[in-house]
């Protein structure tokens, strides 16, 4: 719709980085759910190499090892997903941030977007035609 309504302005999307803290714990799960993954397929015990007696539930999982593994897969994936998603949705008009998902806690609506780039075309003196009164999907 930007692009039709506004033919002059060049439309960039990018994913908005998750805080560092998150991304390197997202990163860490990742290769945890790989080694307990490869731990279950291959029936070897980490705990005998420490001197810990087998958890219970290690045992459950080495006896089903395609379920195990898949429920692992899955639920650190969800997990993973959550840690790195920001929910953000930024907008910038010639550098400067108009809209904040992050801030206002919503995304903008059409019109609402509509007039963001007008008043913000008008300060920065470049021409765009006016948004339209409905907005189609």
């Amino acid at each position: 719709m930007i692009q039709h309504n506004f033919p002059e302005i060049e439309v960039h999307g990018e994913n908005y980085p998750p805080p560092p803290l998150q991304s390197y714990l997202a990163s860490a799960l990742g290769y945890f759910k790989l080694a307990l993954i490869l731990s279950i397929v291959s029936g070897y015990n980490i705990f005998e190499l420490v001197g810990m007696p087998t958890p219970a539930v290690m045992t459950w999982a080495w006896e089903n090892k395609l379920y195990a593994s898949m429920m692992i897969f899955f639920v650190s994936n969800a997990i993973e997903g959550q840690l790195i998603a920001t929910g953000a949705f930024e907008i910038s008009f010639n550098g400067v941030e108009v809209w904040s998902k992050l801030r206002s806690g919503r995304p903008p609506s059409a019109n609402e977007l509509f007039e963001i780039l007008n008043s913000q075309s008008s300060s920065a003196s470049t021409s765009f035609s006016k948004p339209p009164k409905s907005v189609s999907a």
